[in-house]
């Protein structure tokens, strides 16, 4: 199967499938963060807080942590170049510093982010999909794809430069197949998704799913980047990728250790997520 990117042109403005689809992934996150809300009886205003500190923190952070690794001092100029664990940390930093801003606890914005957080992201990969980036290493699979126009295009001389070995005399410029790795991580973090909200009535203490979320974030990508086209190997045959994920799972262990036994009293509501009564109609 042969996929070409996919870019929306409207008059001189170009709209490629990854903004549209970040866009749509930033909207749901935030729909599954008010429905949290609704369904607890709080005010549903933090969830656009919360949306609007993880979008610029987490392009800042993707961008500075694509610059850093590639020392492309260039990218800052650029449309392209960002790293998901850069804009992870990058979001949650700014979502973090802004709850505390509104004096929220970080504790229940790590339990309204837990089931959002694998929605947006299992929608971003669409967007790396339908753009041709973040692919995996050749196969012979049926659902191999070949990305012809992809970034960059999946030729034999791409992938040499990415570590993949080929037989000797095979054409450099012959396009592959290869593992679409964009839609196994859409398929895994949408089931993801699906488990963290069952699990909203958790008997855990408050924020104890966020654990769940970064164990389950974790191992999927350190998995999943085993069959990913990649030549940032960071620590022996581990990529830079597969270490973050690592400290990631570890993170999280430790979240769930510590939030493991439910709040002796439950935590109070602060005053940002009270909702606010419905203004009286005067007859």
């Amino acid at each position: 199967m042969t996929i070409y990117p996919f870019v929306l042109h409207l008059g001189p403005i170009s709209l490629t499938g990854y903004g549209i689809m970040m866009m749509v992934a930033f909207l749901m996150a935030g729909w599954a963060i008010q429905l949290e809300l609704r369904q607890r009886g709080l005010g549903e205003d933090y969830a656009a807080d919360i949306i609007i500190a993880a979008v610029i923190g987490g392009l800042v952070g993707a961008k500075l942590w694509y610059v850093v690794a590639t020392r492309d001092w260039e990218a800052f100029f650029r449309r392209g170049g960002f790293v998901w664990y850069g804009g992870f940390l990058g979001g949650v930093a700014a979502v973090l510093l802004n709850g505390w801003r509104l004096r929220v606890p970080p504790r229940y914005t790590m339990e309204l982010v837990a089931a959002a957080l694998p929605l947006g992201y299992a929608l971003g990969r669409v967007g790396c999909f339908v753009v041709n980036d973040d692919y995996g290493i050749p196969t012979a699979l049926p659902w191999g794809m070949k990305f012809p126009q992809g970034l960059p295009p999946t030729t034999v001389a791409n992938l040499s430069q990415m570590h993949v070995s080929f037989p000797a005399g095979t054409n450099p410029l012959e396009v592959v197949a290869v593992h679409p790795t964009q839609l196994y991580e859409t398929t895994l973090m949408l089931l993801a998704f699906a488990w963290l909200w069952k699990l909203r009535t958790h008997r855990h203490a408050l924020g104890w799913r966020f654990g769940v979320y970064l164990v389950v974030a974790g191992v999927e990508r350190f998995f999943v980047e085993i069959v990913r086209a990649k030549d940032d190997r960071f620590f022996g045959p581990l990529s830079l990728a597969q270490v973050t994920s690592v400290l990631v799972v570890i993170a999280g262990v430790v979240v769930m250790v510590r939030l493991s036994a439910p709040d002796p009293v439950p935590v109070p509501v602060p005053a940002r997520l009270t909702r606010t009564p419905a203004p009286a109609v005067v007859t």
